[in-house]
């Protein structure tokens, strides 16, 4: 048995690096995020393959999966790793925000309205119900969001909090406020 890690959290800690997604086609996820949400594509890699059950043992995937990858960069801090795996049992279908695993994307906008109308036209973007509001006694109160689905169904959110108050107040204080430009 494993013994028990020190207490204070993991050593040198300081930063997240990247958040990653798997894509079933890498190259229009690219195109998407850079045509659409001006990402900045950093790299591209691959294909990657491993001998015996390397694949396994490094990336939790089949042993004979094969992948690419690509870095792209999000705005002035957030950096967006996207994996194209090719492996026999590949799940198709992503996860619901229900279901374990379950996750979307959120970015922050000034103006939710016009975000909406243009995510709303981008072709093969499914728009859910919004933008919505929050409650006034709600601990996010004033702020405005809604979801849409990639056109491969990743889920992701627009947010914003035109009031400002948001993040001066608590629970958002706590938070990391949006930058206050794109880069």
């Amino acid at each position: 048995m494993p013994a028990a890690p020190p207490s204070g959290g993991v050593p040198t800690l300081r930063d997240v690096d990247h958040v990653a997604v798997t894509v079933p086609d890498l190259d229009a996820a690219v195109s998407f995020f850079v045509e659409h949400f001006r990402g900045e594509l950093v790299f591209h890699d691959g294909p990657f393959s491993g001998r015996g059950d390397e694949m396994t043992r490094r990336l939790n995937v089949a042993p004979e999966a094969r992948c690419r990858l690509a870095m792209v960069r999000m705005g002035r801090h957030t950096n967006l790793e996207l994996f194209e795996y090719e492996a026999a049992e590949r799940r198709e279908a992503p996860p619901r925000n229900s279901d374990v695993g379950g996750h979307h994307l959120a970015l922050y906008v000034d103006d939710i309205e016009a975000a909406h109308a243009y995510v709303a036209a981008i072709p093969g973007v499914v728009v859910m119900d919004g933008p919505n509001g929050v409650a006034p006694d709600s601990p996010v109160a004033g702020q405005r969001w809604f979801y849409f689905l990639t056109p491969w169904g990743m889920q992701m959110e627009l947010t914003s909090c035109p009031a400002g108050d948001f993040y001066a107040g608590l629970p958002g204080a706590g938070m990391a406020p949006p930058a206050a430009a794109w880069r």
